[in-house]
């Protein structure tokens, strides 16, 4: 067993709550930006908030759940996409001591009356009349619940005006009563097998690693002399997203709001905004990498962007391998070649994410480490860190200056990780929750003695790197007894541009195979560029997408063994997704519907391969992979 931890960062104790910060920043810097919103649709400007205009927002909103009846210790759902009034009701709702329920605006009824139910929520604040109706179907069964509010019917505005009758002082009252230890959130798992767990946050577990954050890494979020600013686009429904919101509001980071994570609008609110601090889930990271091989490849400059791609993971590698003791950096002749590529194609890439952006953060899960040379190499320094919803978020960072892609970083300063012998990664620290509400004995087998166990697999090296390999639930154990982590496997095959999704299965199968989906935007441009002629056309694209994908799986074939590697797959007709229950609200694989939505096509993609080869399906026979389309 294998223990790491770093001294504890030099942060201010926490005295109150997290509302204090909003109260706090207004008294030390009232007109400063803190938060951004559209002043019109798509591609219009944006208006910024001051400090001081922050926190008269939020007590007039006090005001209004205190007059509505909202009270200390009260749960409320937030039942909304990532948008301004979101910042607002959660500040508001910490200020009078009651807690936040976040629920993704998407989830399922049956999911949403779960949570409402189980967290026991008094009130629901719902995106839209979609949202209201959603609730009006199970409010029936919800004795508890008192309170349906519509933001896109003014509820805000509505409650600021019941609260107008309200003192000030009560506000005041209130807030200074909220303990470092009181609960300040219930925000549930993913819920990727079972049912989701609901798990208790207190203000001191999600500031700690805010704070910790804020006080070693704020410098570098943005360039010399200029605000951090950051575009919230991920679902404030998940810790991620929640994470980022208070490490913004308490750091006095500018931060704006945009509920359509992909496509145009996403686009235009970078351009527009211009973010000097990116952070996403590896989906993002590679959608963006994608984008721009893309738009290269229809400019005609396909190949200019793969030498500069090349060129940027070659000189970030070096540079890595400087900045960690092992090398002596780039050299000459690679230091002329980035200098050409930075004139003619980095600064290019680094416009379309609005110019201003200098660092970036992925989480969730694994990003592969030649996405992340990449985008050192064009002059954004993107990073894994590591956490989950029982730590509050943040759990390891990259140390400054010593920066290891692949790896997930080292423990946050007054964080401990532990690697159990079985490889399962154990955490002690002040962000791990309170426990799981209503679950006792979920709690008890999830905190060991003060530590949490993660259910994440990984290691440690020998300067106390930790690399995630995998889920121990997600672990695949083949017939013939070879245990795959699959999360490596995916990762690799999600580089390929034309793969857009993959799910590794062989639970008691001979061999590892894939389920895989395309990417529709590259699909299609990929098929424009081919150019084929004639009445075979259909055959050759057919012919020409089996080698695309032959090449993917070999690509991810080999970073592992050769036990490990995938010899059979299945391209599917449709992407997994929240609507057809493969994904979670928050873009996790719902691993087990997958495989038990295609049952027959996995059984049919196996007994195919059988016929094909002859005698005992033995592994070793298995010596190419075979592709299987719908």
């Amino acid at each position: 067993m294998r223990d790491v931890a770093l001294a504890p960062a030099v942060t201010p104790p926490l005295t109150g709550g997290l509302a204090d910060s909003v109260f706090d920043r207004a008294d030390l810097d009232p007109t400063l930006p803190v938060l951004a919103r559209r002043a019109g649709p798509p591609g219009t400007g944006w208006e910024e908030v001051t400090a001081v205009e922050l926190r008269d927002e939020v007590v007039d909103l006090a005001k209004g759940l205190i007059a509505a009846g909202i009270s200390p210790g009260h749960r409320v759902a937030l039942m909304a996409r990532t948008r301004y009034e979101w910042t607002v009701l959660a500040h508001a709702l910490w200020a009078v001591g009651a807690e936040v329920v976040p629920i993704h605006p998407a989830s399922a009824r049956d999911q949403v009356e779960w949570i409402l139910r189980d967290a026991g929520c008094v009130a629901v604040v719902a995106d839209d009349e979609q949202g209201v109706m959603t609730v009006g179907t199970v409010c029936t069964r919800l004795p508890r619940l008192r309170h349906v509010w519509q933001l896109d019917a003014g509820a805000l505005a509505d409650l600021a005006e019941r609260g107008a009758i309200v003192p000030y002082t009560t506000v005041e009252s209130l807030r200074r009563i909220v303990l470092p230890d009181s609960t300040a959130a219930i925000v549930y798992t993913s819920g990727t097998s079972g049912r989701p767990m609901g798990c208790a946050l207190s203000h001191r577990n999600l500031a700690y690693p805010c704070d910790t954050l804020l006080a070693g890494w704020a410098h570098t979020a943005a360039p010399p002399g200029e605000q951090p600013s950051v575009l919230a686009f991920l679902p404030l429904s998940h810790v991620y997203g929640i994470m980022i919101m208070v490490m913004c509001v308490r750091g006095g980071v500018l931060m704006a709001h945009e509920p359509e994570p992909t496509g145009t609008a996403f686009t235009s609110a970078l351009t527009t905004f211009r973010p000097t601090y990116l952070y996403g889930v590896p989906s993002v990271f590679e959608k963006l990498y994608k984008t721009f091989l893309r738009t290269a490849q229809e400019t005609g400059r396909g190949a200019l962007f793969e030498r500069a791609a090349q060129t940027a993971r070659e000189f970030a590698t070096a540079e890595e391998r400087r900045r960690l003791g092992t090398g002596p950096g780039p050299g000459l002749e690679l230091r002329l070649q980035h200098a050409l590529y930075e004139r003619t194609v980095y600064r290019r890439l680094r416009a379309a994410l609005g110019g201003r952006v200098v660092r970036g953060t992925s989480g969730g899960s694994a990003l592969d480490r030649e996405l992340c040379l990449f985008f050192e190499g064009i002059g954004v320094f993107v990073h894994d860190g590591y956490g989950l919803t029982e730590s509050s978020g943040g759990i390891t960072m990259q140390p400054l200056g010593r920066e290891k892609s692949g790896t997930v970083g080292r423990p946050l300063p007054g964080t401990e990780i532990r690697v159990a012998d079985d490889g399962e990664i154990l955490v002690r620290g002040p962000s791990v929750f309170q426990g799981y509400i209503s679950d006792e004995q979920a709690t008890r087998v999830a905190l060991r003695g003060g530590w949490l166990a993660t259910g994440d697999i990984g290691r440690l090296d020998g300067e106390g790197y930790l690399t995630i390999t995998g889920r121990k639930k997600d672990v695949i154990v083949t017939s013939g007894g070879k245990s795959v982590a699959p999360a490596l496997l995916e990762q690799r095959l999600r580089m390929h541009p034309l793969v857009h999704q993959a799910v590794v299965i062989g639970d008691g199968r001979p061999c590892v195979g894939a389920l895989i989906t395309l990417d529709p935007e590259f699909l299609a441009h990929w098929r424009a560029a081919l150019a084929l002629q004639g009445e075979s056309r259909e055959t050759r694209e057919e012919n020409a997408l089996r080698d695309e994908l032959a090449r993917a799986v070999a690509s991810a074939n080999s970073a592992v063994s050769r036990a490990e590697s995938i010899r059979v797959y299945r391209v599917l007709p449709e992407p997994f997704a929240p609507d057809n229950g493969l994904l979670t609200p928050s873009l996790k694989l719902r691993r087990d519907a997958v495989v038990r939505h295609y049952a027959a096509e996995i059984e049919a993609m196996y007994q195919a391969r059988s016929r094909s080869r002859p005698g005992p399906p033995e592994p070793a026979e298995w010596d190419e992979p075979d592709d299987v389309f719908r």
